[in-house]
């Protein structure tokens, strides 16, 4: 009996709110949940050499926007990436953004055993070290930061690196998903080329509508339209992916440019600019000082 009456009680309770919201004499109000504010991502890899002064250039340009994330992508100190390379090297310019840096590994930064001197100077925002992937929310976008370094930590399909990326894609459902590592998996350089090891990773990206991906080791710039992860354009769920090892340390050529290439330069120092929107992107190549390369433009997301 005492439920039968809560029971009621409430009932009327509930239609009494529904008539006066529905009065003319009141306004019912919605709770507004603001979106996520649009944020800036600079990015660049093969970065710092204490034999080059192309680093201290592109440290300028993160220096001259404070407020923007960064992410490396790979070969972040040469030529072995040790502890005193990350410190004298690396620490004296791009290191000045350590705080808001979000790294990844390149294969010079696997040239002693277990990227030591990464992870040592890193620490936790590097991830795992037995792994070194990871990701993290950005705005109203999904990152995910992987190691493209296969032969120590695998890149297969059904090895635990495409499995975690996998679950981690189906875990999210930002409506835009960003993706970085070191090798490119399509390139027109000529010094290293398109990487296929990393096809797996690029594959479970293509199945979870991720929209961008962006690699470094060929010391230049490439941008790409939408490819499926035969390398076709794919105007509908491809995935627009940039080659940006403008870092610092030197230039590489680019050889005949392959499907999909659209911008290209192998001269140039310099970072990508993305501002991250809760619809899409846009991107800018910020040369360094003195430099006349540019590239610009905006997609939405899928």
């Amino acid at each position: 009996m005492r439920t039968h009456r809560r029971r009621t009680r409430n009932l009327v309770t509930f239609l009494a709110l529904v008539v006066l919201l529905g009065s003319s004499n009141v306004r019912a109000t919605s709770l507004v949940v603001p979106a996520p504010a649009d944020v800036v991502l600079l990015a660049a890899g093969d970065i710092a050499s204490c034999s080059s002064s192309g680093d201290e250039a592109t440290a300028a340009l993160l220096d001259a926007r404070p407020a923007a994330v960064v992410a490396t992508l790979g070969d972040n100190a040469y030529p072995s990436g040790t502890a005193a390379e990350f410190a004298d090297c690396y620490g004296p310019t791009w290191g000045r953004s350590r705080r808001r840096t979000r790294p990844t590994a390149g294969n010079h930064d696997y040239a002693i055993a277990g990227a030591a001197g990464y992870f040592g100077y890193f620490a936790g925002a590097a991830g795992d070290p037995s792994r070194g992937y990871y990701s993290y929310d950005l705005g109203a976008w999904h990152v995910v930061a992987l190691n493209s370094n296969c032969s120590v930590v695998s890149c297969a399909r059904e090895g635990p690196q495409e499995r975690w990326l996998r679950a981690d894609l189906a875990a999210h459902t930002n409506r835009c998903t960003l993706a970085y590592w070191h090798h490119p998996r399509f390139s027109s350089g000529t010094t290293h080329g398109s990487t296929v090891a990393v096809a797996p990773l690029w594959k479970a990206l293509f199945e979870n509508d991720a929209d961008l991906v962006l690699q470094a080791h060929e010391h230049n710039y490439e941008r790409f339209g939408p490819l499926d992860p035969s390398g076709s354009i794919d105007s509908a769920r491809g995935m627009r992916s940039f080659v940006v090892g403008t870092g610092g340390r030197s230039h590489y050529p680019l050889g005949t440019p392959i499907t999909g290439s659209r911008a290209r330069n192998g001269d140039t120092f310099g970072v990508l600019r993305l501002k991250l929107t809760a619809q899409g992107f846009t991107w800018a190549f910020i040369a360094e000082a003195g430099g006349t390369f540019a590239d610009s433009g905006s997609a939405r997301c899928h």
